[in-house]
C-alpha cells in the first residue's frame, strides 16, 4: 500500500523532537529500531504516530532496551535498509558497545541523540555527556543548535552517511529539553524536494543480495583488526570531511541555508572569543553583540562537526585572537575539557599565541546566563590586556558554593 503525503506549511512551528520526527519521515526510513527515554521519545513517537497514519511505509520496531534498538538498526542495515533511531543519555549508555559494532561494520545508521546528563545522580536535564562519551565510536557528529538545524541536519547526515565512499554511521545531536522541547518555527521543505536531496537508498554489501554473498560481523584478531581500524580512521580523516562541505554546499544551494564544519560569528576582527555547542552558540552571539557596545571586540565559534574534529578549520577560526574561551558541557572527570583539548591540539603546530581557558558550565541542565558570558568575556579581555591567563586554566561557570578553579 502506498503511503501518503503530508501537506507543510513553508513555515511549521516544531520543537526539535518533531522536527527530527518529520526528517525521518520525509527521508523515507525503512526501519526505525527504538527504545523510548527522555527527552527523546518525541522523535519516535513522532515516527511511529506517522506510521500509523500511513506517512510512512517503513517500519517501526519497539524493543526491549536501548542495547536491542541499536542491534536491531545493524541487522536492518545490513540487511539493506535506510536505518534510524533516537536515544539520550542512560539509554546511549546502554547502546555504546553497539555503536562501535555498528561503525566497524560500516553501516550508514543515523541516530539522533537528544543530549542529557548521564547519571549518578540521575537528571534528565541536558548537558553534552552523552555526546562526549560516544566521541571516539567511529560515528560522525553534527550537532544543531535549534530546531532547524535538527531538522535540516537530518537530511545531511543521511547524505553523508550512505555515501559508499563513507559508509559510516552519524549522530545528530540537540540539547535536552532546550531544542528538543523548545518550539520554533522551523523552514520546510515538501516531501519530494527533501526526498530528493537524500535520495534513493543504494545498499552496499547487502547481507540480502544473495547474489553477491558477504559476511557481517568477522573476527579478525592481530592479523587484520589493526588495518580494518586504521582503514576506518583514515576514511574518517580524510574523505568524510569533503563529503560532509560537499552535502553542506548541496544542501545551501537547494535551500539557502548555509551550515559549516566550523560556525564563525563576529570573528573577522574578534580580540576574545568563545567556543561551544548546541544552544549555548546562540545565548553566545547575544551577549558578543552587547560586549562589542562597551568596547570588547567579542567573538564567537560555534562547533557544527565533532566528529571528525575540523583541526584545520578551528585553527583558521581562531588565528588571529588573543584569547579563547572553551566551553565544555560535561563533567571532565579528571582531565580538561574534551573541547579544550580539541582545541589545544588544533593550534599546537600553528603561529598563533592565543591565550587559551577551559569552562564547565551547564552540567545537569544548569542556566548559562547572559551575565556568565558577561564575566566571561570581561576576563578574556582581561588576558589579552595582560599577554596571559590571569586566572587558572579550568573554571566551573555558576557551580553553587566556592568557586572551583583548576591547573
Amino acid at each position: 500500500m502506498a503511503f501518503d503525503k503530508m501537506e507543510l506549511k513553508d513555515i511549521e512551528v516544531w520543537d526539535g523532537n518533531y522536527a527530527a520526527a518529520q526528517a525521518l519521515r520525509q527521508s523515507q526510513v525503512d526501519v526505525v529500531s527504538a527504545y523510548p527515554i527522555t527527552p527523546s521519545t518525541g522523535i519516535v513517537e513522532g515516527f511511529a504516530k506517522f506510521k500509523a497514519d500511513n506517512y510512512v511505509e517503513g517500519e517501526f520496531v519497539m524493543v526491549e532496551s536501548e542495547h536491542a534498538a541499536m542491534s536491531g538498526c545493524i541487522g536492518a542495515a545490513a540487511a539493506g535498509g535506510r536505518v534510524a533511531t533516537a536515544t539520550a543519555s542512560q539509554g546511549l549508555a546502554l547502546m555504546a558497545e553497539t555503536l562501535y559494532q555498528a561503525s566497524g561494520m560500516r553501516l550508514p545508521i543515523v541516530l539522533n541523540l537528544v543530549n542529557r546528563a548521564l547519571a549518578a545522580p540521575l537528571n534528565v536535564n541536558g548537558d553534552h555527556s552523552d555526546m562526549y562519551m560516544v566521541r571516539d565510536s567511529g560515528w560522525i557528529q553534527f550537532d544543531a543548535y535549534n530546531p532547524q538545524e535538527a531538522y535540516d541536519l537530518n537530511f545531511i547526515a543521511f547524505k553523508v552517511s550512505e555515501d559508499h565512499d563513507v559508509r559510516l554511521p552519524a549522530i545528530v545531536n540537540q540539547d535536552g529539553f532546550m531544542t528538543s522541547h523548545t518550539a520554533q518555527g522551523v523552514h520546510t521543505m515538501d516531501d519530494d524536494t527533501a526526498f530528493g536531496f537524500v535520495g534513493e537508498y543504494k545498499p552496499m554489501n547487502d547481507m540480502l543480495d544473495l547474489e553477491h554473498p558477504v559476511t557481517h560481523g568477522v573476527q579478525t584478531e592481530e592479523d587484520w583488526h589493526f588495518e580494518h581500524k586504521a582503514r576506518q580512521h583514515n576514511d574518517m580523516m580524510t574523505i568524510v570531511p569533503g563529503k560532509i562541505d560537499e552535502a553542506f554546499a548541496e544542501f545551501e544551494k537547494l535551500t539557502g541555508r548555509k551550515y559549516n564544519q566550523v560556525e564563525k560569528y563576529d570573528m573577522d576582527d574578534a580580540d576574545v572569543a568563545v567556543v561551544c555547542m548546541g544552544t549555548s552558540v546562540e545565548t553566545a552571539r547575544e551577549v558578543a553583540k552587547e560586549m562589542r557596545t562597551k568596547g570588547i571586540k567579542a567573538g564567537v565559534v560555534g562547533l557544527r562537526v565533532f566528529r571528525p574534529f575540523p583541526f584545520m578549520a578551528m585553527a583558521d577560526a581562531l588565528k588571529d585572537v588573543k584569547a579563547v574561551a572553551a566551553l565544555d558541557r560535561s563533567a571532565p572527570g579528571g582531565t580538561p575539557g574534551a573541547l579544550f583539548n580539541e582545541i589545544a591540539g588544533s593550534l599546537f603546530n600553528t603561529d598563533s599565541k592565543m591565550l587559551l581557558s577551559g569552562y564547565i558550565y551547564g552540567l545537569g541542565g544548569r542556566d548559562l546566563t547572559k551575565k556568565h558570558l558577561v564575566d566571561l568575556y570581561t576576563e578574556l579581555q582581561a588576558n589579552a590586556d595582560a599577554g596571559k591567563v590571569l586566572t587558572q586554566q579550568q573554571q566551573f561557570i555558576g557551580v553553587r558554593g566556592p568557586k572551583l578553579a583548576y591547573l
